[in-house]
């Protein structure tokens, strides 16, 4: 897993600075290497919090759940007095003496460790399909989503977390109508929330996507999904030659990552992405299902489903399928608060995969 991650990262750097360097060609940015130097820290980094986490005993974490939910919860405070939104209009980023730091990236790998701690109590002690169980469970997923929606107006993270609570609750063992039932309630709050929450921009972004009324000419909300689109299919099979690049945008190191490999590596270059984070994913679950314990298998598959949900939507945003709500892709996308987190989340796996299954092999342990 370590060494699967590296490539990813290492693959990514290398992205990276071909994406800038484009953009510094484009007159945007004038330091490339400083991008590289970033992430080629938050790697090394990221590769020390894999190895503690590995080491480290997941139960010491999930002990101190109230304690992780109170960083969290200083996280967002911090959010609401120092955090910036960079011109995205989403004030998710914290910045001192030049470092950027994401709080959103942390709070879900905690969100995970504590989701999976207080779901297991409610297994363990509780009817997990009883209407207070059920209702313990979303209410606790609701107070983050709606801290992280009201804080910082952040939807990539808020359905991050979202994709992260359903997969753990499908996996827990709940009924499905709970599920039937959720998402009439989702449906019938839409109107709500489409009214008097979402702002006009962010109700373009959802839409945008499967509305091409919305920006027909491209060259406004649509703007960075267009460019990327034009950047994949210039890259072909194989990529173009350096030198050759298609275009310039805003996020193209970032968010758009993805378009910038099928400009250099073409759909090759693409698949072996795919195949790398596909790979990652399986064995997350994998070893989660294997674990013999719920804990575990919850905090595994916690962390499969936010890495699958993340490239799901971002190749999605490059591909102009899905809306532009600012998901990285996974170790690939430039950002040192993601690639640790990544590498931390992928820790998790790594000290469950190596710790004592339980005598009798139960999940109900």
């Amino acid at each position: 897993m370590l060494c699967i991650c590296t490539i990813c990262a290492i693959f990514g750097i290398v992205m990276v600075y071909l994406a800038v360097v484009g953009m510094e060609e484009g007159g945007a940015l004038s330091n490339p290497t400083k991008f590289v130097i970033v992430q080629t820290f938050s790697m090394f980094i990221g590769i020390g919090g894999f190895i503690v986490l590995t080491v480290l005993d997941s139960d010491l974490l999930g002990e101190q759940w109230k304690a992780l939910a109170v960083i969290n919860i200083l996280l967002l405070v911090a959010l609401v007095i120092f955090g910036q939104d960079d011109g995205t209009g989403n004030k998710s980023w914290i910045r001192f003496a030049g470092i950027g730091v994401q709080p959103s990236e942390i709070i879900k790998i905690l969100y995970i460790i504590i989701s999976a701690k207080h779901m297991t109590y409610i297994k363990e002690y509780k009817d997990i399909n009883g209407l207070m169980s059920v209702v313990q469970m979303a209410g606790h997923f609701l107070i983050w989503f709606g801290l992280i929606v009201v804080v910082s107006a952040d939807l990539g993270s808020a359905t991050v977390l979202l994709c992260i609570f359903l997969v753990m609750f499908f996996f827990l063992g709940v009924r499905l109508y709970w599920f039937a039932a959720g998402g009439a309630a989702v449906a019938a709050a839409i109107p709500l929330l489409w009214t008097y929450f979402l702002k006009d921009y962010q109700k373009q972004r959802l839409i945008a996507p499967y509305d091409p009324t919305i920006d027909p000419d491209g060259w406004g909300i649509t703007w960075q999904t267009t460019q990327s689109k034009l950047t994949l299919a210039s890259g072909r099979l194989t990529g173009v030659e350096p030198g050759h690049r298609y275009s310039v945008f805003t996020g193209k190191h970032t968010d758009f990552i993805f378009s910038c490999v099928g400009e250099n590596l073409g759909m090759i270059g693409c698949l072996v992405v795919i195949t790398l984070l596909v790979i990652i994913i399986v064995h997350c679950f994998r070893v989660g299902l294997q674990s013999g314990r719920t804990y575990d298998m919850l905090l595994c598959v916690g962390v499969g489903s936010a890495v699958a949900f993340q490239t799901f939507i971002n190749i999605g945003m490059c591909l102009g399928i899905t809306p532009v709500i600012g998901i990285t892709l996974p170790f690939f996308s430039y950002g040192g608060s993601s690639m640790v987190t990544m590498y931390c989340a992928m820790g998790l796996i790594s000290g469950t995969k190596f710790k004592p299954k339980p005598q009798h092999g139960s999940l109900l342990y």
